[in-house]
């Protein structure tokens, strides 16, 4: 569990986001719930009940201003802010370093990850690993795919709907080909 030293609910265009934070780096970041009291919760699942609610220091209120920009439609793969990986399992490390290189408007399958890694019978646990990021969407596992174009899960409120919508408001093109989410 990150060390966070406090955390905030900022709005976007999909609806309330969290983030929490260390000295120096971003401890957890929440795609809007249901309700903020249900983003805070979440939250505060992956960096402890104990962090206090609070205003953010200047990289993390620079960090709010990009995650605003991008669910709003900005091209921005955020892939500079700092974020504190120390007690992320080495495996989900390495899918979260291929997953943050997809830039905005592209996607990728759970296989592609899989054999980025050079491990192509990992789709599966790739999925697992990515249903368990604590910094979506900054790791934006929303641009990864099932095989064939098909949404595969998302572990955010509203499921593939949000999904969708993100990469929506990011331009995703899927080459005109039936298949996402149909």
């Amino acid at each position: 569990m990150a060390r966070a030293q406090g955390c905030c609910l900022f709005d976007t265009a999909i609806g309330p986001c969290g983030i929490a934070w260390t000295e120096s780096a971003l401890a957890a970041v929440q795609l809007p719930e249901a309700t903020p009291a249900g983003t805070l919760r979440r939250l505060l699942r992956y960096v402890g009940q104990e962090v206090r609610q609070g205003d953010p220091p200047g990289f993390v209120q620079a960090a709010i201003v990009r995650v605003q920009a991008l669910l709003a439609g900005a091209k921005d793969d955020l892939a500079d802010l700092p974020l504190d990986l120390e007690d992320v399992p080495e495996f989900h490390r390495r899918v979260y370093e291929i997953t943050r290189a997809i830039p905005p408007g592209e996607v990728l399958t759970y296989g592609e990850v899989a054999r980025r890694l050079g491990e192509p019978g990992a789709a599966r646990a790739v999925g697992q690993a990515l249903g368990k990021n604590p910094f979506a969407p900054v790791i934006p596992c929303h641009r990864v795919l099932a095989a064939g174009g098909k949404s595969g899960g998302f572990s955010a409120e509203g499921g593939a709907n949000t999904k969708l919508r993100m990469l929506e408001i990011e331009g995703t093109r899927f080459g005109g080909e039936p298949g996402l989410f149909d």
